[in-house]
């Protein structure tokens, strides 16, 4: 029986855990790819070496080659930088541009029914230029970034009610950043809406702490962003794409109408399956939620505007 496989572009911390986390749920054999010579391969034999440890019997494969990346179901592109003291959005922007854009067009090269899951940063216009650099139907481009901010504001919700963190199902939609949307009254705490379980003052102070998730964690580590949470996020939905699950997970996604917006990607829930986005759910949202998604997708847009990309 052939089993799935799947490429992880990026061998640092996010790429790494992604990696260990799809072959330790054996969901896949993995290629982990980097630029660095003997990273990849390094840590793919440490992982390898735990196979006996942790009983999973995928295996991962680290290498400097795309060709190795042949035949990919599915393609987790975390490679990037991230934003150094004195970089200005704008220049993360264009070096990530620069760094993607080479990444997914050797990707589509070999792995052409790949369907491509978008890590890197700014993640939004991100995913918009590998849609347009790998020219595959923006059903198989998707973005994490809804489920890590969903994931975070659920336990910022739990932590505040002292319940378990699986118990809280967090709808965040819109882009990754200070223009994220929470939805408070689409969240749920035990089937129970959140408005019902907490005051105003208290939601505000989760949705923002919520915006500012990987900041804070940033400022904690000092050096080095997030990883566990993003990977574990980006793993949900590759269980999704190879299993067929039809899971609704809020991800960034090609809106051609659905919540009034066209031509943009933008974060909204959507049902995961082979192929991709197999449909967009639409959920009702308040006039000012309306508008603050509307406001979410026109920064996308601006932002992949500077791109100059036809």
């Amino acid at each position: 029986m052939k089993h799935s496989k799947v490429t992880v572009v990026g061998a640092g911390f996010v790429g790494a855990t992604a990696a260990q986390r799809i072959v330790e749920k054996d969901l896949a054999d993995v290629v982990l790819v980097d630029i660095v010579e003997g990273l990849p391969q390094g840590k793919a034999l440490d992982i390898m070496e735990s196979a006996s440890v942790e009983g999973f019997s995928r295996r991962i494969l680290g290498s400097n080659l795309y060709e190795d990346t042949a035949g990919s179901d599915v393609i987790v592109i975390t490679a990037g930088l991230a934003r150094k003291p004195g970089m200005s959005r704008d220049d993360l922007l264009f070096k990530n541009a620069e760094i993607v854009g080479g990444i997914v067009t050797a990707c589509a090269k070999y792995s052409p029914e790949a369907v491509l899951v978008m890590v890197t940063n700014p993640l939004d216009v991100m995913t918009w230029l590998a849609q347009k650099k790998s020219g595959f139907p923006a059903e198989r481009v998707i973005g994490m970034a809804g489920e890590l901010d969903s994931a975070r504001y659920a336990y910022f919700t739990a932590e505040k009610l002292m319940c378990k963190p699986a118990d809280v199902k967090a709808v965040v939609l819109g882009g990754h950043g200070d223009q994220m949307v929470p939805v408070p009254e689409l969240t749920e705490v035990q089937g129970k809406p959140l408005p019902s379980m907490m005051d105003a003052v208290m939601i505000g102070q989760i949705n923002q702490r919520t915006r500012n998730g990987g900041a804070e964690i940033v400022a904690l580590l000092k050096t080095g962003s997030a990883y566990y949470a993003p990977s574990s996020s980006a793993v949900k939905m590759v269980r999704a794409i190879l299993q067929d699950t039809g899971e609704v997970i809020p991800s960034c996604v090609y809106l051609d109408g659905q919540y009034g917006l066209k031509d943009v990607y933008c974060g909204v829930p959507a049902q995961l399956g082979r192929g991709g986005v197999k449909k967009i759910v639409e959920v009702r949202l308040t006039e000012e939620e309306r508008l603050e998604l509307h406001r979410s997708a026109a920064d996308v847009r601006q932002n992949f505007l500077k791109l100059n990309i036809s």
